[in-house]
C-alpha cells in the first residue's frame, strides 16, 4: 500500500478482505483505466488499517486471466468441459436437479456450501434446498472448521458465536491461553493484540505441538503431542483445584456441574497429565498458576483442539477451567473460538448446515420450523429434517441411499476434505456434479456444469466476523460479463424448477427476509440494516430490534441456558481416533502457512503468494530426519493407511520429534488430505484432520545410467 491522494480515496469503496474471519477492512479503488487497488482503511476497528499480504493482494484474483468468465459444462461423462451460455447451463443443472429427484427421491439431491459464502448467500442457499429441492441433505465446509467448539460452546453458555466478547478486550486480560492457534500466519493483523496484552502487562500462554511464530510470542509454550489436549485441560483444572485457585463464589452462583467435573480432572494428576502429553509438570504447574492467580483471563481455541474426533469434550474442558476460576461472564474474560474462514460464523448462523434454520435455530425445534415456514410461505411439515453433515454427505456421494446429485458453491473438497482421494472418488460417481465458484478449482476441473460467481469486490453482502460482528461488503467495480452472483443463479434455478418467487437476485432484499427469518433465534439480526452497518463499523448480534445497541459482550448477565447458568462439561481423556504404532509410527498434523489460503484454489493463482510459499514440504525434527536418513530439501513419502503423500523435506528443530507436520493447501502429490483420518467427533461430527499415525521414508532418487 502506498499514499494516497485525497481525491482516489473519495471514490475508493469501503468494503472487507474476503480471506479469514477477521474480515479487516480496506478501501478498494477500481477504474476502468487501471487495476484495483487495495487502500487503508485505518478506521475500522478490527485490523486499523492493518493488512497481511493476502489482503494486500486480493485484487489480482479479479484479474480475468485466472479465474471464470463463463459457465463451461460437459457433454457426457469423459469428456472435456466445453463453453456454454447461461441458458444452457441452468437449463442442464435444473434437467438433471428435477431428474434425479424423480427417480431416487428429494434426498438424492444434495448441496455442499462454503463458509466464506455471503449471509444472504448462504440464507438463501439453504431456502433452495429446503423448499425448492425438499432435500435434508445440505451442509458446509464449516464444519470442517469449528463445528466442535460450536458444540462445546453452546453446551456449556447455551449459545454459540466464536468470540463472546470483541477482540479489543484481549489486550486488557491478565493472562490469555492460546490452544491450537497460529495467528501470526493464519490471521496477522490480529496479532497485535496479543502484543498489546504483553505490552499492558499481561501473560501469554501458547499450547501447540510446534513453535510457530505465534508461539514465539508467549511467556510460556506448552508442547504437547497431537491428541493431548484434553489430558492437558484436565490436567491444569486440576491442579487449579488443588492449589486453592477456584473461585467458589462464581461456581455457586453462576454455574451447574462443578462436582462431576472435579472428579474427572482429580483422576488427571499432574505426572499423568506430564506421560500423556510430554508437557513436563513444572511447565503444568506454571501455566496453572499464571492462569489460576490472574483477576482475569481468556481461553482461545482454533483448529488444533477442535480437529479431533474428541474435539467437542477437548473444548469443553478448556471451557471448565475458565468457569472454575470465574473467568467467564465478566469483561476481559471467558472462552472464545478463533474462527477460521471469512464467514464461517454467519455461514453456519442461517440455514446451510444440516441440522439449522436461520437464526441459529434446530431444525428439530417445532416453534423453530413454524416460524421460519410462516417466512418462507410454506407447510411448516414441509420443511425437512436434519441431513447429513458434511463428510459423511461426502462419503456416501453415488453409494445406495446417497446423494447422486449435487449442487457445490464456494467449497474444493477434492483437496479440503478429510481422506481426499476417496472423496475425490465418490465426487467422480456422481450422476451430476454441479459447481459454483470464481476459478476452476480441482473440484469444479471434475463437474459437469461449472457456473462462474462474482467475488467480494463485484457484489453487496453481508458478512459475520469471529467477534459476531456484521459487517458489509460493498460492489467495488462489475464483474466480467459472463459472471453472475449465486444469488441471481439460484433465483433462476428455482424459477425453472417451479419456484417463481421468494428467491431475490438482490443482496439487500435477500438480507431484508434473513432479518424476519432470523427474529427471536439465537443469532437475531432483525434489528440490523445496511445502514446501520455502514454507520457503526458493523453490528454485533444478537440485536433484536433498530433501536437495539447490538451486543459486543455476551453473558455479562446471566448464561443462554434456561436457568442462566453455565454448564461445566463432564469429560475425560481418550485416545485419538487413531494413536501410532510399529507400521506408522508418527503423529502426523496439518495446518496452513502465512501466504496461502484454505484449499488454496484463490491464492494458488496469485504470483505474490506463490512466490513466498511455491509448494507443500514436510516438516521434521533434526533427530527424526537423521535416524531416516533425510536431508533437508530432499523429497520424503508420508503414509498413511488412506494414502501418500510426496513433498520436500523442511527439518526443524521447532517441531517435536514425534510429530511431522504438512500444509494442507495443495493438490497432486504433495496433498496433505490424502492422509488425514475422517474419524468423526460423535457430537460435532468434525473429522480429525489434525492428527493421524502416519510413517515417512525418504524418496528413492531414480538412478540413470
Amino acid at each position: 500500500m502506498t499514499l494516497t491522494s485525497p481525491a482516489v480515496l473519495a471514490t475508493a469503496t469501503d468494503t472487507h478482505c474476503p480471506y479469514c474471519s477477521l474480515q479487516c477492512g480496506m478501501r478498494l479503488s477500481a477504474g476502468a483505466d487501471k487495476p484495483a487497488e487495495v487502500l487503508e482503511r485505518p478506521e475500522f476497528p478490527v485490523n486499523r488499517g492493518a493488512l497481511c499480504g493476502k489482503g494486500r493482494s486480493a485484487p489480482a484474483l479479479l484479474d480475468r486471466t485466472v479465474r471464470l468468465t463463463g459457465p463451461l459444462l460437459r457433454d457426457r461423462p469423459g469428456a472435456p468441459l466445453r463453453s456454454a451460455s447461461w441458458s444452457e447451463a441452468l437449463d442442464r443443472v435444473a434437467a438433471g436437479l428435477a431428474r434425479t429427484r424423480a427417480e431416487h427421491g428429494a434426498d438424492a439431491v444434495g448441496v455442499f456450501g462454503g463458509g466464506g459464502l455471503t449471509n444472504e448467500k448462504a440464507y438463501l442457499l439453504g431456502k433452495f434446498a429446503r423448499v425448492v429441492l425438499g432435500t435434508a441433505n445440505i451442509d458446509y465446509n464449516g464444519r470442517f472448521c469449528m463445528s466442535s467448539a460450536a458444540a462445546a460452546h453452546r453446551r456449556a453458555f447455551g449459545l454459540d458465536r466464536g468470540l463472546p466478547f470483541p477482540l479489543a478486550d484481549i489486550p486488557h486480560t491478565g493472562c490469555l491461553i492460546l490452544v491450537g492457534g497460529n495467528p501470526a500466519e493464519t490471521m496477522p493483523p490480529a496479532v497485535r493484540y496479543f502484543r498489546e496484552l504483553r505490552e499492558n502487562g499481561g501473560t501469554l500462554i501458547v499450547v501447540d505441538p510446534r513453535r510457530t511464530r505465534t508461539a514465539e510470542l508467549a511467556d510460556l509454550h506448552l508442547q504437547p503431542r497431537p491428541g493431548g489436549d484434553l489430558a492437558l485441560a484436565l490436567g491444569l483444572l486440576h491442579l487449579v483445584i488443588a492449589d486453592g485457585l477456584t473461585d467458589r463464589e462464581f461456581i455457586a452462583r453462576r454455574t451447574s456441574g462443578f462436582d462431576r467435573a472435579r472428579e474427572s480432572a482429580m483422576a488427571h494428576w499432574p505426572d499423568r497429565v506430564e506421560r500423556i502429553t510430554g508437557v513436563p509438570v513444572h511447565q503444568l504447574r506454571e501455566a496453572a498458576r499464571l492462569f489460576g492467580e490472574s483477576d482475569t483471563g481468556i481461553v482461545l481455541t482454533a483448529r488444533g483442539p477442535e480437529q479431533q474426533s474428541k474435539g467437542t469434550d477437548t473444548v469443553g474442558a478448556w471451557i471448565n477451567l475458565c468457569l472454575a476460576t470465574g473467568k467467564a461472564g465478566r469483561p476481559y474474560s471467558g472462552y472464545g473460538c478463533l474462527t477460521g474462514q471469512g464467514n464461517g460464523q454467519g455461514g453456519r448462523e442461517h440455514g446451510q448446515k444440516a441440522d439449522q434454520l436461520p437464526g441459529y435455530r434446530s431444525i428439530e425445534d417445532p416453534a423453530a420450523r413454524e416460524h421460519v415456514a410462516a417466512v418462507w410461505g410454506v407447510p411448516a411439515g414441509s420443511i425437512p429434517g436434519p441431513g447429513k453433515s458434511a463428510y459423511e454427505l461426502l462419503d456416501g456421494l453415488g453409494q445406495p441411499g446417497g446423494v447422486r446429485a449435487l449442487l457445490l458453491a464456494g467449497s474444493n473438497p477434492a483437496v479440503s476434505a478429510p481422506n481426499a482421494g476417496h472423496v475425490t472418488e465418490r465426487l467422480r460417481a456422481l450422476d451430476l456434479l454441479v459447481v459454483a465458484d470464481v476459478v476452476l478449482s480441482e473440484t469444479a476441473a471434475l463437474a459437469d456444469v461449472v457456473l462462474p460467481v462474482t467475488q467480494w469486490a463485484e457484489e453487496d453482502g453481508t458478512t459475520t466476523n469471529l467477534e459476531g460482528r456484521v459487517i458489509l461488503r460493498r460492489r467495488a467495480l462489475d464483474p466480467p460479463e459472463g459472471v453472475r452472483s449465486e444469488l441471481w443463479l439460484l433465483r433462476e434455478l428455482a424459477a425453472r424448477l417451479g419456484v417463481p418467487d421468494g428467491f431475490p437476485a438482490e443482496a439487500e432484499q435477500a438480507f431484508a427476509e434473513l432479518r424476519r427469518a432470523s427474529a427471536g433465534g439465537d443469532a437475531d439480526y432483525a434489528g440490523i440494516s445496511y445502514q446501520r452497518i455502514v454507520a457503526e463499523d458493523g453490528v454485533f448480534w444478537p440485536c433484536p430490534a433498530p433501536d437495539h445497541p447490538g451486543t459486543p459482550r455476551l453473558f455479562l448477565d446471566r448464561f443462554a441456558t434456561p436457568d442462566g447458568r453455565a454448564r461445566f462439561a463432564e469429560v475425560t481423556h481418550r485416545p485419538a481416533g487413531e494413536e501410532p504404532d510399529e507400521e506408522y509410527p508418527l503423529f502426523l498434523t496439518t495446518g496452513r502457512v502465512l501466504s496461502q489460503y484454505q484449499s488454496g484454489a484463490q491464492t494458488r493463482r496469485v504470483a505474490e503468494l506463490n512466490t513466498a510459499a511455491p509448494g507443500p514440504f514436510v516438516e521434521l525434527h533434526p533427530r527424526l530426519a537423521g535416524r531416516l536418513g533425510i536431508a533437508d530439501g530432499e523429497p520424503v513419502a508420508v503414509t498413511s493407511r488412506r494414502g501418500r503423500a510426496v513433498a520436500p523435506a523442511r527439518i526443524t528443530d521447532a517441531i517435536r520429534p514425534d510429530t511431522v507436520f504438512m500444509p494442507f493447501h495443495w493438490a497432486g502429490a504433495g496433498r496433505a488430505n490424502s492422509l488425514t483420518n475422517p474419524a468423526l467427533d460423535p457430537v460435532s461430527r468434525m473429522p480429525e484432520f489434525k492428527l493421524c499415525a502416519v510413517r515417512v521414508e525418504p524418496v528413492l532418487k531414480e538412478v540413470t545410467a
